[in-house]
């Protein structure tokens, strides 16, 4: 049975960055994910004046609640989302000059929610061209606090973004989020949060009335279901304090394994992720397990055995969106259509990611319908063809999953995958051989 050790997670590594560089102290992260995106916030933070000390399987962060050390910076981003995101709004609570840029690839992906929204906070935030986009430059002098209206049904990390704030304004944050998408990666910010010494209340209302509140900021109480209302978060000022924090492995790519394991009929198993997972996206196994497999999920690993059929499934994935495309690349192997909805903000990622699984699908001769936030994948025998990765990290990772049932699958860009799992061929391949023989 293999055991498949998954590198750290991107979502937690890039908010335990931030949270490192604005707490009081000292702060040890513990196996955080060495890729091009958490390697680009790190040398972000480096070059707004924050030491960050990388040793191979832990990193030191010197925090600063002040703010940058420098009064004056350039900071490329690279093609990461949460290091063009996260580091402006962190640059905006200290004082100076701060520019930020990004790939031609982060600069096609909207920011405009988020900046509108600092903005309204008083914050002097200025794009370079196209309004709502990179390049953007800070002029920042601290924030003050007070209340914000947020759309942040196009991506979760917009309220991430003003929620790790919060705590370094002067007088705390009240955010009122009129529509979210991918639920669970809020839940991830606020449990981090709280590791580092800071509670985020949470009030959900429908009609204007609230009908629900939690000063907790636990999975549970923020789970509602975002359409039945606004979600008013409140975040206290005060600051947070170092800690010492372990990375879990990263939920997302497991779900490449997981998959295969449930496609070939094998058996994996990935320690660290298990009963208290913070990430939303290990629910992917509870999709497999729709679809046939057998699933164990204990305390501290999580295991997905195939049964060798897979069973058509209607399925929302709004909230954990990052596994669609491994969805999608196993669905032609499944007895029935694969109807995946309510997933527009795919479109919004590294690429269209909806138009890109269907028109790879396509290529490898699979019938597929989409809609403007649904795809529907009909069963077939997909032929050997070259994936069109866009430059797209997930896109690559998933249709590797429908390489193991068909071969002379190739890819215009493999290595894109360093983005967030540098080693992830060779893993992948040592699996291909543990689980097909």
């Amino acid at each position: 049975m293999p055991h498949v050790d998954i590198p750290g997670s991107k979502s937690l590594t890039a908010r335990a960055l931030f949270l490192a560089a604005a707490a009081n102290g000292v702060t040890t992260l513990v196996r955080p994910l060495r890729s091009d995106d958490t390697e680009g916030f790190a040398e972000g933070l480096t070059g707004l004046g924050y030491r960050v000390g990388r040793a191979p399987d832990a990193w030191q962060v010197d925090g600063r609640p002040e703010g940058p050390a420098v009064t004056e910076a350039d900071v490329y981003c690279r093609d990461g989302a949460t290091t063009a995101r996260f580091l402006p709004t962190l640059a905006a609570a200290g004082h100076g000059t701060f520019r930020f840029d990004a790939s031609p690839q982060m600069r096609r992906r909207p920011l405009l929610p988020l900046t509108r929204a600092l903005r309204d906070l008083g914050v002097d935030l200025r794009h370079g061209e196209a309004e709502g986009h990179h390049p953007l430059t800070v002029h920042a002098a601290g924030v003050e606090g007070g209340e914000v209206v947020l759309d942040a049904g196009q991506s979760s990390q917009y309220l991430t973004a003003l929620l790790l704030l919060g705590p370094l304004t002067r007088t705390g944050l009240r955010i009122r989020v009129t529509d979210l998408v991918s639920v669970p990666y809020v839940e991830i910010t606020i449990a981090m949060m709280r590791a580092f010494g800071v509670e985020v209340r949470v009030e959900t209302t429908a009609g204007g009335d609230a009908v629900t509140a939690a000063n907790t900021g636990s999975a549970q109480a923020s789970s509602a279901n975002p359409a039945a209302g606004e979600r008013v978060y409140t975040v206290p000022p005060g600051g947070y304090r170092a800690t010492t924090y372990s990375i879990e492995p990263d939920a997302s790519t497991a779900s490449y394994f997981f998959a295969a394991a449930a496609l070939t009929g094998g058996e994996v198993t990935v320690p660290g992720l298990g009963q208290g997972a913070l990430q939303g996206d290990l629910g992917f196994v509870e999709v497999l397990r729709k679809m046939g497999a057998h699933v164990e999920i204990a305390a501290d690993r999580t295991t997905v055995r195939g049964t060798g059929a897979l069973n058509g499934v209607t399925v929302n994935m709004r909230d954990i969106s990052d596994t669609m495309p491994t969805l999608a690349a196993i669905a032609p192997f499944a007895a029935g259509p694969v109807r995946i909805e309510d997933v527009a903000n795919t479109r919004v990622k590294e690429c269209d990611r909806l138009d890109a699984c269907a028109e790879n699908l396509r290529r490898l001769g699979i019938d597929v319908t989409t809609g403007p936030d649904w795809i529907e994948i009909h069963p077939g025998t997909p032929e050997p063809a070259e994936i069109k990765t866009y430059g797209d990290h997930r896109i690559v990772m998933s249709f590797a999953v429908t390489g193991l049932r068909t071969h002379g699958i190739s890819f215009d860009d493999p290595g894109c995958v360093r983005k967030t799992f540098p080693g992830f061929h060779e893993a992948f391949a040592q699996l291909r051989k543990d689980i097909t023989g």
